[in-house]
């Protein structure tokens, strides 16, 4: 129940909510909004000018994919897309592909020795890197996803630059951090005291949450989505924080760091505790008996315009939402072969064409070409895209089974899940 009650809360994530300050950008910046995004398609496709005319023509619907010769999508993935039948002017469908390093923050203090196996670089730069793959489906104009493509990356990379250590340390990630985390990163044992609740305090503040790496990562993620929209606190009325910690925050401990999560959050991040952090929290209780601002228990619904907080002027109706969910499925945990893919479409796939479908084109195409052969993915994709789009006739684009083919734009990875390929 509390995850869906933080997930209603994501309104507070405004698109462009009246009066809201711009994001800063991902390692500093002047905190300015980044200029308009021109229409464009995934730079990894690398397509000409002549090549782009092609691709913007409703008529023809070319399928558009990397071509031999340039450059190597990570693990040989395969990529098509096409655009829509008149639907709208361009294609609104986004993509992104990359190989992401994450490099520790410049410790405040200098750099600390290395330890063995601490993930330290040549070079004496300490961090890891990550695969990133991600289809962003435009809504009435393809702006959205073109800012996202270019910027989500970077944001979450942003994230994880703080946790390079924690993440490389197999002990459990610490509740409160020291003034400098990356300096020291030893457990803070709480005084005997610590663990004492104040006469304003429920109970539930007395047991501490155990929080993972995974969710740390996944907090990580989450963030990113955050700082890709505007936040707009004045919904709360200066009354509560839209935060979570695990254990009720004591006035000593301002301006130390301590792991908290956002509403629509499920991983967990640090924060620098702030005096507004002492506040009320959003979302009261556990369980079933979790209410948001203490008042309503339901996530999502029609309707309640007029409902308030009691004893207040605040609004329910603006908390009441849905937010998208982070999953795991952790690669280590099987054997993969060659012919193991995760397929990832926009809608214009999942309209016309469902998962047992999907499943029959994958292994149809891939048994007619060599396990080795680093095409194999984007003829996969191309084909998911042909059969979705459909054969153009005298009543629009049809299926084989002569039903109307998807005239939304279409945009697929194949992506091999028995590990990286060869790439450039």
């Amino acid at each position: 129940m509390l995850p869906r009650v933080r997930a209603a809360l994501a309104q507070l994530v405004a698109g462009l909510g009246a009066g809201a300050e711009p994001p800063a950008e991902p390692g500093g910046g002047d905190g300015g909004l980044p200029a308009a995004p021109s229409f464009c398609r995934p730079a990894f496709l690398q397509l000409s000018a002549e090549e782009l005319r092609r691709a913007d023509d409703h008529a023809g619907r070319a399928v558009q994919s990397p071509r031999d010769g340039r450059r190597r999508l990570p693990w040989s993935t395969g990529y098509a897309e096409v655009i829509n039948a008149g639907k709208s002017q361009h294609n609104e469908d986004q993509a992104c592909c990359e190989v992401m390093f994450v490099e520790r923050r410049p410790s405040p203090r200098g750099r600390l020795p290395s330890r063995e196996g601490s993930g330290e670089l040549d070079g004496g730069r300490k961090g890891f890197y990550f695969h990133y793959w991600a289809l962003f489906d435009g809504h009435a104009g393809s702006g959205a996803a073109v800012m996202a493509s270019k910027r989500l990356h970077l944001h979450i990379c942003e994230q994880l630059r703080d946790l390079v250590d924690i993440l490389q340390d197999p002990s459990p990630p610490p509740i409160c951090l020291p003034q400098d985390a990356r300096a020291e990163l030893s457990r803070v044992p709480l005084a005997d005291d610590d663990g004492e609740v104040p006469n304003s305090a429920v109970p539930r503040f007395h047991l501490e949450k155990a929080v993972s790496h995974e969710s740390l990562v996944i907090g990580a993620i989450e963030n990113a989505f955050k700082h890709m929209a505007f936040l707009r606190p004045e919904l709360l009325g200066k009354e509560f924080t839209h935060l979570e910690f695990p254990r009720r925050i004591q006035p000593r401990e301002l301006g130390k760091k301590m792991l908290y999560r956002d509403q629509n959050m499920n991983g967990w991040a640090y924060k620098k505790i702030e005096e507004d952090d002492l506040k009320f929290p959003l979302i009261y209780g556990e369980g079933k008996k979790a209410r948001v601002m203490a008042t309503i228990g339901v996530t999502r619904g029609l309707g309640d315009h007029d409902l308030k907080v009691f004893s207040s002027n605040i609004h329910i109706k603006p908390f009441l939402s849905c937010f998208p969910e982070v999953r795991v499925y952790d690669l280590t945990q099987y054997e993969h072969c060659p012919d193991d893919v995760l397929v990832l479409g926009t809608d214009g796939l999942w309209d016309v064409t469902n998962d047992t479908e999907v499943a029959g084109v994958v292994m149809e195409v891939l048994t007619s070409y060599e396990p080795n052969d680093p095409c194999r993915y984007t003829m996969v994709a191309q084909e998911l895209v042909v059969r979705s789009r459909g054969v153009l006739k005298e009543r629009g684009w049809r299926l084989a089974n002569d039903k109307l083919g998807s005239g939304d734009d279409i945009s697929v990875f194949v992506i091999p899940l028995g590990g990286p390929g060869n790439y450039t």
